[in-house]
């Protein structure tokens, strides 16, 4: 990937710098971990059984563990040293509990984790093509990210996305560890919001997911396990709860009187009940009600992302 800037209309060539992800990388990220993945940092350095996890985070929208390790080569296996990370999570969830207690203040319960949406994220200046391919499961709670600097006080930190693919890693592995993870942790995908028989909802949200990414260009997708959002940079721009018979479409962040609201069709919803922010929503219950459920996410559009 090319970088340039602009001098006198020409485009001259940001230099990239080679980084030390200790030094230079990881103290930067722990410190700007809400901005560029949207989670809480918790300690640096955690070590419990003769593994240390580089950084250890926490997922408060989702109320997940995420431990995110930077790695200076690249002769390991993604595969397996992400798994062993999950493994040793789930055999010692009281100890990733007392330490977020210990290091927030606060009295997190087990109970109040939902570990199957931890995840390990795996830093380096880049991957090999083998540690590429490696992840191209539909199922696999491991993310990879390129970090890079350059000489104009640039750092890219940019996520290497697998092809859609719908095997499992489950299928082509009988690795143990896998197999146990396996059986806690789950990464969702739209086919665990959708039941075969719920054609109306299928149909409705395909429509209205591609008018809500012909929005802008920069929205992602993230599904979690009881709700579909829609994401500029880490945060929300709406989310989609999918039911049997309709949608509930949440918009973030505003509140019913912050909206143009013509038709009366938007509610205020508490916190505690959608758990992902201040928010309110609609319901679409036929595709005739697709058109205001844009005309309303626009509208936040508008207000926060432009």
């Amino acid at each position: 990937m090319s970088i340039f800037k602009i001098e006198n209309q020409k485009l001259v060539t940001v230099k990239e710098l080679q980084i030390d992800l200790e030094k230079d990388i990881q103290n930067l990220t722990e410190i700007n971990l809400e901005l560029v993945f949207d989670v809480k940092f918790i300690s640096s350095e955690f070590s419990l059984h003769n593994f240390r996890i580089d950084t250890l985070a926490f997922d408060e929208e989702n109320n997940s563990f995420v431990i995110i390790e930077f790695k200076r080569d690249r002769s390991f296996s993604v595969i397996d040293q992400g798994y062993a990370y999950l493994s040793l999570m789930l055999n010692n969830k009281a100890d990733f509990i007392l330490e977020y207690n210990e290091k927030t203040g606060k009295s997190l319960k087990r109970e109040d984790v939902d570990w199957s949406q931890s995840r390990v994220l795996f830093l380096a200046n880049s991957f090999t093509t083998y540690q590429q391919n490696a992840i191209n499961f539909k199922d696999l709670p491991i993310e990879l990210w390129e970090v890079k600097k350059f000489s104009n006080d640039l750092v890219l930190f940019n996520q290497l996305k697998s092809p859609d693919t719908s095997e499992s890693i489950k299928t082509v592995s009988k690795n143990k560890t896998i197999e146990n993870v396996g059986k806690e942790i789950k990464k969702y995908t739209i086919d665990d919001l959708i039941k075969s028989d719920w054609h109306n909802s299928a149909n409705i949200y395909d429509d209205i997911k591609e008018r809500i990414m012909s929005i802008d260009s920069r929205i992602i997708i993230k599904i979690n396990r009881n709700y579909v959002a829609f994401k500029i940079g880490t945060n929300n721009l709406c989310a989609i709860n999918i039911y049997k018979s309709k949608l509930d479409l949440c918009l973030v962040r505003v509140e019913k009187k912050d909206l143009k609201d013509p038709e009366n069709k938007v509610v205020d919803t508490p916190w505690e009940e959608r758990g992902y922010g201040r928010n309110c929503m609609t319901t679409i219950t036929t595709a005739n009600d697709i058109d205001y459920a844009i005309f309303l996410v626009k509208q936040i559009h508008e207000k926060l992302f432009k």
